[in-house]
């Protein structure tokens, strides 16, 4: 018995662990907006571009830290030159210049700085892809729900078309005479003309017959049979129009999905997925403050520029200071065959040693260059305000959507449940022929499915806004 037990016991375990597995398969979707995210971070040409950039800017450092090559010059006499010492044949000297103490390093900063300016671009790029294709992305959303609720509207008019051709073709109470002639379909010619069409009972061969007293004074006037078929008639209006904006929301899916799939990079036909159902994710926007965007890659490529710009300057201040030289002048001496020049040194190559110095008396252009760096970083300041206050301003408007959006799902939430109840009761009391408002009908039927589609459009409008501020605020998506 205990044996039976445990081996329950493990098949539960079995069964609870495959269950288990199964539910977290389902739950993995591939093709989700992180996926597409990560794609675009690795595919998108723009977005490379600007990794090449700094990829390219990293190289500079080394090429502005370096000495300046080293200058060899050789020298040969044609005939040798007669020297005390000898016959020489050859000069041969080799300079290397030293700019000025901190010249290389000032370099070295100003185009580190520069290159860290380049990866702040990269990552405002990528911020700025990622914001983009959420905000695609749920566009192709509010597509699919419009398509959605449309073809739902779609099946709606449907059923009310079966309705009024139900109420059309059955004899209703309180008529005086029921046609004889058969029904005409919609598209005949002279359906319009018939004079059977005065009564609601197309399909009858009863004769007319005369209402009793009680029927006769409780009895509402009742639409006529050409009322009917125009109702028929507005009805299958309404399919032929609803129809062609299904047709026109596919030719827009096919246009988005052709954006978006730009944006990773892959062909424009690519099927992307969509959710049925959207989530709202809580989300608390913070006040403004002064340090709200002290993260922001633009500020900070702006920080890196200014940086750079002061590093430029002490490297253009220091190129006013002297370059020193230093080198070697070796000189090839051969043996002269003169006796008077017979001595210990004859036939002896010369090294000397060699200093240079650069005389930079021309100020006008290092003047020039440090007010350049000046002005600069006159610029960058300003360039750093306008950049600043460009985002608060931006913050607002993205704080504002957001508050809309929120304020907009509870509205139409609210609209959408109550406009439900009302066709949910207009329907029943048409299809019962206790009411011929197919104006009201029509209309509730409308007014629930556009409310349907606002609260839909709020909650994308509502994730975009948070992508937005988090965009802003440099969160990731």
């Amino acid at each position: 018995m205990n044996e039976e037990s445990k081996m329950k016991n493990k098949i539960r375990h079995i069964i609870t662990l495959l269950l288990l597995g199964f539910s977290l398969n389902g739950m993995t979707q591939t093709d989700s907006l992180a996926s597409y995210l990560s794609i675009a971070a690795k595919n998108n040409p723009a977005l490379m571009q600007k990794y090449s950039e700094y990829q390219a800017a990293l190289q500079k450092v080394p090429q502005v830290g370096s000495l300046p090559d080293p200058e060899l010059s050789v020298g040969v006499f044609l005939s040798p030159m007669e020297l005390v010492s000898g016959n020489q044949y050859a000069d041969i000297k080799l300079m290397q210049m030293f700019p000025w103490f901190g010249t290389l390093k000032a370099a070295k900063d100003e185009m580190s700085m520069m290159a860290k300016a380049h990866y702040e671009t990269m990552q405002d790029t990528k911020a700025q892809l990622f914001y983009n294709i959420q905000q695609s992305w749920y566009g192709l959303y509010k597509i699919d729900q419009n398509s959605r609720i449309a073809k739902k509207n779609l099946d709606i008019l449907h059923t009310v078309e079966r309705l009024a051709l139900v109420r059309f073709k059955s004899p209703v109470k309180g008529t005086y005479s029921v046609s004889t002639a058969p029904i005409p379909s919609s598209n005949s010619s002279n359906a319009g003309n018939s004079s059977d069409m005065n009564s609601m009972g197309g399909g009858s061969s009863n004769a007319a017959s005369t209402p009793s007293a009680s029927s006769s004074m409780n009895t509402m006037p009742t639409p006529s049979g050409g009322s009917g078929l125009a109702d028929l008639y507005r009805i299958q209006l309404e399919i032929g129009e609803l129809e062609n904006n299904i047709a026109l929301l596919d030719n827009q899916k096919r246009t988005a999905t052709a954006a978006f799939n730009s944006y990773l990079n892959r062909a424009s036909e690519t099927p992307v997925f969509i959710p049925e159902k959207l989530e709202t994710p809580l989300f608390e926007a913070p006040l403004i403050t002064d340090s709200l965007f002290t993260k922001n890659p633009m500020l900070t490529m702006l920080n890196y520029e200014k940086q750079s710009i002061e590093a430029r300057k002490r490297m253009v201040t220091k190129m006013g200071y002297p370059m020193i030289g230093l080198g070697v002048n070796y000189s090839i001496i051969g043996k002269s065959d003169n006796p008077m020049f017979n001595s210990d040194m004859n036939g002896n190559d010369m090294i000397m040693p060699m200093a240079t110095v650069t005389l930079p008396i021309y100020r006008k252009k290092y003047k020039a260059m440090q007010a350049e760096a000046d002005w600069d970083k006159t610029a960058n300041n300003q360039a750093y305000v306008a950049t600043n206050n460009s985002l608060k301003t931006e913050y607002y408007q993205a704080l504002e959507a957001f508050q809309d959006a929120k304020r907009r799902m509870e509205l139409y939430d609210k609209q959408f449940k109550l406009s439900e109840q009302t066709q949910s009761l207009l329907l029943k009391s048409f299809a019962t022929g206790s009411s011929n408002g197919l104006n009201d009908v029509l209309t509730v039927s409308r007014q629930s499915l556009d409310y349907e589609l606002k609260k839909e459009e709020a909650v994308a409008d509502y994730n975009i806004a948070v992508a937005w501020l988090k965009r802003l605020l440099c969160k990731n998506p």
